[in-house]
């Protein structure tokens, strides 16, 4: 008899961190895959920069403190803080590097060919150059401000994402000095240097040719004029990365509102964790910065131009080559729903059978439309709503706002810790408060993360409760790039549990006893686990069993440890995870019956599909929350169930079912922590799943 295999060994255990790398080398490969229009190839590069931003301002930064602080928990797969460090280095330095490489000798090339010009400051015509230096003596000029270094000029403070120039004058006794100037951050980095070069002209036509250059460049070509009488010996360009995880210490903040207004403003001013340098930077300046930005040689990056990708955001955005661009979808209604202009009331539909919608395939209007039918239905009492991330442009928020302004009861429970959309929630909330709505911000202590709409309703002599459950954010932007799934209901149970969570989240209910939502952190954890059990149960009996779970992140050990024990039992299980797995499939004696894919393509897979075949009676879930500590514990989620068994087929055939079809944006998890694309078979043809949601 063999000794029982220890689940909790290291080597079970992908790196949370080098997972998340390997997921941003995932987008990087979209830059690079020919199939994509160009235009968009420059978009995945630029959604790279941004992410490996938002990797070292929140993940590289916490690891980080965890070494000042002498801290020594293992990661997952054992190693020390000081150890992920190092390796992180490693992986982040290779990527990025790669990235820059597939900026300058894949993208560029092409972008010249197709008539889109990114052109050195070196390399201008005269005419260029004039054109150039015009527009830094009438526009850019004025807006520099040079910081020189000296006894009496301490180093100057650097903003967290700035890109500057460290340059060295030489005055007139040779003597050299050291001075710091910031790229304007309110100006395009890429200048047009044709008047056509912005998009569309006068008369509607595109131009075919566009022509830009670096704003750095013109600035580091144009330097005497900031420093006349001084000789500009050189101009290097770094950019640096800044902390940018907010702590809120919530107890002690009497006003949450004005708490994280505060800490917004101090995330400029976070510890540095990247310096991003040119090759050409000599090794006296790199100490200088170093010693300086209080950090260590382990910090600076090498990179060639430009230093930072997102920058690349502008092209896209600036340039109206539609030929170069993904062909636009138009999302269309689902049936149950295109009835509404003959009846005219939502309600209706939603009474006769739940409907579900599929984002970004089907339009997100239906749920603005639901917001302002309650706002204008005259039986309509109250509207309750979680928002979390609804953007600057938000529909949804001017609707409530009109459900205030007709005097139904508003309850909105805006999250203000959503990071990095702390500014728009707080600029939302105050709009909300001025319209009279009741406004709360959350649980001390816990991240409200779930998606929940309830309208309560007047019919006959008591109330009905409408809800909208949903897997993302209220967000109508986003909802046209994030493929999420929502669902309306009256399902008695449900609305009376959604009572009873908004009860929770506004005063100090403390109900545990939810008839059919999973809570978190109330019993959402339990419930998977226990969904988990049943199906290593009836593998164990001979029956049914199979689980396919469709979620963001996969992080949990427990929960990764409970999927190990059903691959032991025998439950065939497939994960379509499209960012961090921390199990490790193909392991044997643990994990042989694991697969594991992840789907990076044109929309961003957001949706949480739980899906457990219980011996051929079939249960579905779905929610807000990924199986991760931070959503078990320490948010608060909601996983809704889907009781319609045409929708349950609906959801594991026309939807998990044909995710585990997919032969072209899937990549496959191997047991070393790597990512293979998917291959079809031989005589199989290609299949991509968002293109066949999209009807191609």
């Amino acid at each position: 008899m063999t000794d029982p295999i220890d689940l909790t060994a290291p080597a079970l255990y992908i790196n949370r961190e080098l997972s998340l790398l390997e997921f941003q080398r995932r987008v990087l490969e979209e830059a690079r895959d020919d199939a994509n229009p160009l235009l968009e190839r420059v978009k995945f590069a630029a959604i790279f920069g941004s992410n490996m931003d938002e990797f070292f301002m929140v993940r590289v930064s916490g690891i980080r403190k965890q070494v000042e602080a002498n801290i020594m928990k293992l990661s997952e797969d054992g190693l020390t803080p000081r150890e992920e460090l190092a390796v992180i280095r490693k992986t982040a330095q290779t990527l990025m590097q790669d990235a820059q490489q597939c900026f300058q000798k894949k993208l560029l090339p092409k972008l010249d060919k197709e008539g889109i010009h990114i052109l050195d400051y070196q390399k201008l015509s005269k005419v260029q150059k004039e054109r150039a230096d015009k527009y830094f003596k009438d526009v850019v000029y004025p807006v520099l401000t040079p910081l020189a270094l000296d006894p009496g000029h301490p180093f100057p403070h650097i903003s967290n994402l700035s890109l500057n120039l460290a340059i060295v004058i030489r005055d007139k006794k040779g003597k050299e000095k050291f001075a710091r100037l910031k790229i304007p951050d309110t100006l395009p980095r890429l200048i047009p240097i044709k008047r056509s070069s912005g998009g569309e002209r006068k008369d509607g036509t595109i131009p075919h040719h566009h022509y830009f250059v670096w704003l750095d460049q013109v600035i580091a070509s144009n330097l005497n004029n900031l420093f006349p009488g001084l000789e500009v010996v050189a101009a290097h360009p770094f950019r640096i990365v800044r902390d940018a995880d907010i702590e809120i210490q919530e107890l002690e903040a009497d006003d949450l509102l004005e708490t994280m207004q505060a800490s917004i403003r101090k995330r400029k001013f976070g510890s540095v964790v990247q310096v991003a340098v040119h090759p050409s930077m000599p090794a006296e300046m790199r100490e200088l910065l170093v010693d300086n930005l209080e950090v260590t040689q382990n910090d600076v990056y090498t990179m060639s131009h430009p230093l930072g990708l997102a920058s690349l955001w502008q092209l896209y955005n600036s340039v109206e080559r539609y030929d170069l661009k993904y062909t636009p979808y138009i999302q269309r209604l689902p049936k149950r729903l295109r009835k509404i202009e003959a009846t005219d009331n939502i309600f209706d539909v939603i009474r006769a059978e739940n409907v579900l919608l599929h984002h970004p395939y089907e339009s997100f209007a239906p749920v603005v439309d639901f917001l302002h039918a309650a706002a204008r239905d005259p039986h309509v009492l109250a509207i309750k709503q979680t928002v979390y991330r609804v953007g600057s442009n938000a529909p949804v928020v001017e609707a409530l706002l009109e459900a205030a302004e007709r005097g139904k009861q508003v309850a909105v429970l805006v999250e203000l810790k959503a990071r990095f959309d702390e500014e728009s929630n707080i600029g939302w909330a105050r709009a909300l408060e001025d319209a009279g709505v009741h406004v709360v911000y959350g649980l001390v202590g816990l991240k409200t993360h779930c998606k929940v709409t309830m309208v309560v309703r007047k019919e006959g002599e008591g109330i009905r409760r409408y809800l909208h459950l949903a897997t993302g954010n209220y967000n109508a932007v986003t909802s046209r790039i994030y493929e999420d799934i929502g669902m309306f209901t009256c399902d008695e149970d449900m609305g009376s549990d959604a009572t009873d969570l908004f009860n929770y989240l506004t005063g100090y209910s403390a109900n545990n006893n939810y008839k059919k939502l999973l809570v978190a952190p109330v019993n959402l954890r339990q419930q998977i686990a226990a969904l988990i059990r049943r199906e290593i149960a009836h593998a164990a009996a001979g029956n049914k069993a199979r689980i396919i779970l469709k979620m963001n992140s996969l992080v949990d050990m427990d929960m990764i440890q409970l999927l190990y024990q059903a691959s032991q039992a025998g439950v065939k299980i497939d994960l379509i995870i499209r960012g961090m797995c921390c199990l490790r499939p193909g392991v044997k004696g643990v994990s042989e019956n694991i697969r594991v894919t992840s789907v990076v393509g044109r929309y961003l897979e957001h949706s949480r599909i739980y899906y457990f075949q219980n011996n051929g009676d079939d249960e579905i879930y779905m929610g807000s929350a990924d199986l991760m500590p931070r959503n078990l514990n320490h948010r608060v989620e909601v996983v809704f169930p889907v009781e319609n068994k045409a929708q349950v087929r609906f959801l594991r055939d026309k939807i998990l079912g044909v995710y585990l079809k997919d032969n072209t944006r899937a990549r496959i998890l191997q047991t070393d922590g790597k990512y293979l694309r998917a291959q079809p078979a031989e005589n199989e043809k290609n299949f991509d799943v968002q293109a066949h949601l999209m009807g191609e």
